[in-house]
C-alpha cells in the first residue's frame, strides 16, 4: 500500500482531505438544530457524515490499488445494475422533494442517480479505450455507447432530477469531444442524438410527462426576496441575508442565525451561505480558489496519461465536481434555478459523499498507473 500511496497525487490528496474535514465541520454546525429538533442529537447529522465519510475513504482507499483495467469484467454489469436501480426507483421508490429517486434501507437513503455519474464515466473511458484500437470501425458501433448516457439522462428525468440530469448531460459532452473521431463520424453522432431529443420530446408529449410543478416553480428565480414569503423566494432570499450577514469575516463558527431554520436545506443545499455567514467572504473565497486548484489537478493528471482511458476519467471526474459547484452557487446566488444539487465535500448526503471519494479513488488510479507506466520507459 505504500508504494500505491508514493504514487499518488500529493496536492490533491491533501487538499481533499482538508475540504472533508472542514467539510464535516460545517455540516456538524449547519445542521445542530435541526437534528437536535428532529433526532434528539445535535450531533446527528455530523456523525451520519462521518460514517459516509469512513465508507467513502475505505472505497478510495481499495480503489487506489487495483488497476482500471480490471473494471473490463464487471462495468456491464455495474451498468445494468444502475439500470436497473433507477428504473426501479421511478416505480417504487421514495420521493424527497418532489424527486422519486431514493431508496430507503435500514434508514439510510440511497440514490442511484448518484452512482450513475461514476459508472457512466468509467464505462465511456473502458469502451472507448477499446473501440479506438479497432480499425474501420462502423458508424454503428461509434454511436452504440452513447446510448448509455441517453438511457441514463431519460430515467433520471424521468424522476424528475434536472439537476442530476444536467450533470449526465454535461459529462456526456465533454467525453463527446475528447474522442478522437473524424468530423463525418461527428456529424453522424450529433444527429443521433438530436433525433434522440426530439422523439424524447415526442413521447413526452403525448405521456404528458416532464417536469413536476415543484421543479417548474424553481424556474421562478430571478429576484427572490420580492417573493419572500413563497416558495420559490423563500430560501435562496435567506441565503442572500446569511451571506450578507456574513461579511468579509463572519460571525463565528456555529454562530449562524439563519439555520435557526430559516433556511430548511441548511446543511445541504444552501450550506455554501452557512459557511460565509459563519466563517466570511474570504473563506468562502478560499473555498472557491481550492475548487479550482483540485479541477485543475485532475485535469493535469488527465493529461499526463497515458492512454484515452485515463484521460476520460479524469476529464469525467473533473467535469462532474465542476457541475455541481456552479450549479450549487448559481442556485443559492439566485443566477440560474435552485435544482437541489450538492456542493462536493460540504453538503451532507451520503450517496453523493461516497461516489465523490470513488471518483477521486479512480483519478488516483490513474496518477498511479502513470507513474508506473513512466517507471518502466525509464527502466527501458
Amino acid at each position: 500500500m505504500r508504494r500505491v500511496l508514493n504514487k499518488v497525487d500529493k496536492p490533491l490528496l491533501i487538499l481533499t482531505v482538508i475540504c472533508l474535514i472542514f467539510g464535516l465541520m460545517m455540516v456538524g454546525s449547519a445542521s445542530s438544530l435541526k437534528a437536535y429538533m428532529s433526532m434528539g442529537d445535535s450531533y446527528y447529522y455530523f456523525k451520519r457524515q462521518l460514517f459516509f465519510i469512513i465508507i467513502g475513504l475505505i472505497l478510495f482507499f481499495v480503489i487506489i490499488k487495483i488497476p482500471i483495467k480490471r473494471y473490463k469484467s464487471i462495468i456491464y454489469i455495474v451498468i445494468a445494475g444502475v439500470i436497473g436501480a433507477l428504473v426501479y426507483v421511478l416505480l417504487k421508490g421514495e420521493t424527497s422533494n418532489g424527486v422519486t429517486g431514493w431508496l430507503f434501507i435500514g434508514g439510510f437513503g440511497i440514490q442511484p442517480s448518484e452512482f450513475a455519474k461514476t459508472a457512466l464515466i468509467l464505462f465511456m473511458a473502458l469502451t472507448f479505450e477499446r473501440l479506438i484500437k479497432i480499425r474501420n470501425l462502423s458508424n454503428a458501433l461509434k454511436v452504440a455507447p452513447f446510448i448509455v448516457p441517453l438511457l441514463f439522462i431519460f430515467l433520471v428525468f424521468e424522476q424528475p432530477d434536472f439537476g442530476t440530469m444536467m450533470v449526465l448531460v454535461g459529462i456526456t459532452i465533454v467525453i463527446f469531444f475528447m474522442v478522437p473521431y473524424d468530423k463525418k463520424t461527428r456529424f453522424v453522432m450529433i444527429t443521433f442524438t438530436i433525433i434522440s431529443v426530439l422523439l424524447l420530446a415526442l413521447v413526452m408529449s403525448f405521456t404528458g410527462k416532464g417536469l413536476s410543478e415543484s421543479q417548474l416553480a424553481r424556474f421562478n428565480f430571478q429576484d427572490p426576496c420580492t417573493r419572500y414569503r413563497e416558495r420559490t423566494g423563500y430560501q435562496v432570499c435567506n441565503g442572500y441575508i446569511a451571506i450578507n450577514s456574513g461579511g468579509l469575516l463572519g460571525s463565528g463558527y456555529g454562530n449562524s442565525k439563519q439555520k435557526y431554520l430559516y433556511l430548511p436545506e441548511a446543511h445541504t443545499d444552501f450550506i455554501f451561505a452557512i459557511i460565509i455567514e459563519e466563517m466570511g467572504l474570504i473563506v468562502g473565497i478560499v473555498m472557491i480558489l481550492i475548487y479550482f486548484i483540485i479541477i485543475w489537478r485532475i485535469i493535469m493528471i488527465g493529461k499526463k496519461a497515458y492512454n484515452l482511458q485515463g484521460t476520460i476519467i479524469c476529464y469525467g471526474v473533473a467535469t462532474l465536481i465542476a457541475l455541481h459547484v456552479m450549479i450549487n452557487l448559481g442556485g443559492v446566488l439566485g443566477v440560474i434555478p435552485l435544482t437541489g444539487v450538492p456542493l462536493p465535500f460540504y453538503s451532507y448526503g451520503g450517496s453523493f459523499m461516497i461516489n465523490l471519494l470513488i471518483c477521486l479513488g479512480l483519478v488516483q488510479r490513474v496518477s498511479v498507473e502513470n507513474k508506473i507506466f513512466e517507471q518502466k520507459h525509464l527502466v527501458r
